[in-house]
């Protein structure tokens, strides 16, 4: 009897050691995975057949695939900040992407680094930055305890295939820790980043093991030009741009095999998505998706992206969601479910995670979502995203003269769209204007375009 007691308070020894250094009683670790440019269609959970994408795969069967999620507009600086502060480009002012030396994201809006450092969290982003290239807009004082990375696209260098002269005014700089440590980017540099940036992942994670962290890693690629490490080189037998798919599918891996080995990944939110569409001028050196037009335009295939949201402490894995959700949600999302206090600052994202949860009567808080281009303010999508209401506007669409092996085509930007009300359940590729059968829906949508047009452009 005492043997057979005694082996039970071992395995229960056994069973209590094994358990991750967190529960979810605790506040959950944060990885948000952020790529540029990616096509919705790129990995297997979402379409992409040409090669495979097993650590992708693995996190969807973990995770909840999110089919419906949003970025407010499809260039790189104005979606990345409003990710990070949960604000509008209309708000911030941050549209379309900063060059070298941009101010970015004012000072007064609160980035999640920020937020998150305030209340307790080692923070760390580990990737492209573009949210400000001077002192005091730059990732070491906008709150991460560790960083490294580009300030800007990587494309925005002496070797631009249009621009050289100009963009070569500006060598880019690789930062770490607030301190340039590589002069000027050549393309050896560049067929590091994306294993420079997950080591420089993996090494946190490793050393914060035992508190609360949150890592964004906005990685450069699969932006133009287009670079991948040896080790990847040629691997997919698919081209350049499948190798740089094969190696950011290996990172997400290593991300997760890092949680893992820590006992950390039930307690750790990981966050997959991407900053908007395909740059589809590139062809072959761009990513895919179903739906229309690409990055730089209000259109599904600019502003939807493909989303991905593990969490084992509270998420059932391998599921599916339709729900309309937007990055802006993602910063007071996580502050409800970590404990953190919101910014004091006016902020546009609210809590979705009773959405996120996937509860049954959960419904969208948020009346609509916006879209902007630029400056220009052109589409509203409703909160439970089935109806999308596209304002007068020119857009840019693509012409015969596709790109080739990492020279862009020509866009035609003389393509327009009058006032269009599409059925996003019915055709979520935005082709046939329904707005003369559903003339009450139109009218709900044109009024709340107007509310923020007046409270986001009214000085315009």
């Amino acid at each position: 009897m005492r043997l057979n007691q005694l082996l039970l308070l071992l395995a229960t020894f056994l069973v209590i050691s094994g358990c991750d250094k967190y529960t979810a009683e605790k506040q959950p670790n944060i990885v948000i995975i952020f790529l540029d440019d990616s096509g919705y269609s790129d990995f297997t959970p979402f379409g992409q057949q040409h090669f495979k994408t097993p650590n992708v795969q693995q996190l969807a069967k973990e995770g909840v695939v999110f089919k419906n999620f949003y970025v407010p507009q499809a260039v790189c600086s104005a979606s990345r900040s409003a990710l990070i502060s949960g604000c509008y480009p209309g708000r911030t002012k941050v549209f379309g992407a900063h060059g070298p030396n941009g101010r970015g994201l004012e000072t007064n809006f609160p980035t999640i680094g920020e937020v998150f450092q305030k209340a307790g969290y080692k923070t760390a982003i580990f990737g492209k930055w573009h949210c400000g290239d001077q002192p005091e807009t730059r990732p070491h004082n906008r709150g991460f305890d560790e960083s490294c990375g580009l300030m800007y696209s990587n494309d925005m260098w002496k070797h631009h295939p249009e621009n050289p002269d100009y963009w070569g005014q500006w060598p880019i700089h690789f930062w770490e820790n607030g301190q340039v440590v590589i002069e000027e980017l050549e393309a050896s540099h560049q067929k590091m980043l994306t294993q420079w940036y997950t080591e420089h992942a993996v090494n946190f994670i490793n050393k914060n093991n035992e508190k609360p962290f949150l890592i964004y890693l906005p990685h450069s690629m699969p932006h133009v030009p287009l670079f991948c490490s040896k080790a990847f080189d040629g691997k997919s037998g698919k081209g350049l741009y499948a190798d740089v798919m094969l190696e950011l599918d290996w990172s997400v891996g290593e991300i997760n095999k890092a949680l893992k080995q820590n006992k950390l990944d039930k307690n750790t939110i990981v966050i997959f998505s991407s900053d908007n569409g395909p740059w589809i001028s590139y062809g072959n050196h761009a990513g895919t998706t179903p739906f229309r037009e690409a990055k730089g335009t209000t259109f599904d295939g600019g502003t939807r992206s493909a989303t991905i949201i593990k969490y084992p402490a509270a998420l059932k894995g391998n599921t599916q969601s339709e729900k309309a959700l937007m990055s802006i949600d993602i910063l007071p999302t996580l502050c409800h479910v970590s404990g953190v206090p919101l910014p004091n600052s006016v902020i546009d994202g609210k809590n979705v995670w009773d959405i996120i949860l996937g509860k049954a009567n959960a419904t969208n808080p948020h009346e609509y979502y916006a879209f902007t281009n630029n400056k220009n303010f052109e589409a509203v999508l409703s909160g439970d995203g089935k109806w999308k209401l596209h304002l007068p506007h020119s857009y840019r669409t693509m012409t015969a003269l596709e790109g080739r092996d990492g020279m862009p085509g020509k866009y035609d930007y003389s393509a327009e769209i009058g006032l269009s009300l599409f059925d996003m359940v019915n055709d979520p590729y935005e082709t046939i204007n329904v707005i003369d059968a559903h003339p009450e829906i139109a009218s709900t949508l044109i009024s709340l375009a107007e509310q923020h047009k007046k409270k986001f452009f009214s000085e315009n």
